[in-house]
């Protein structure tokens, strides 16, 4: 779960995510990332608040 707008979690390192992840399922509260990004790496995502999901 994404809850911070900091720089070091704008561009992360998709593939260490998914190394580190039992679920791959993000849920992003500051909406920053692309959800067709996200989809190519096999990443859940869940936008939550801007009616996009």
């Amino acid at each position: 779960m994404l809850l911070t707008e900091w720089k070091e979690f704008r561009k992360p390192d998709f593939d260490k995510i998914k190394n580190a992840l039992k679920q791959l399922v993000i849920f992003d509260g500051r909406n920053q990332y692309d959800k067709n990004t996200l989809k190519e790496n096999g990443i859940e995502y869940y936008p939550i608040g801007n009616g996009k999901a």
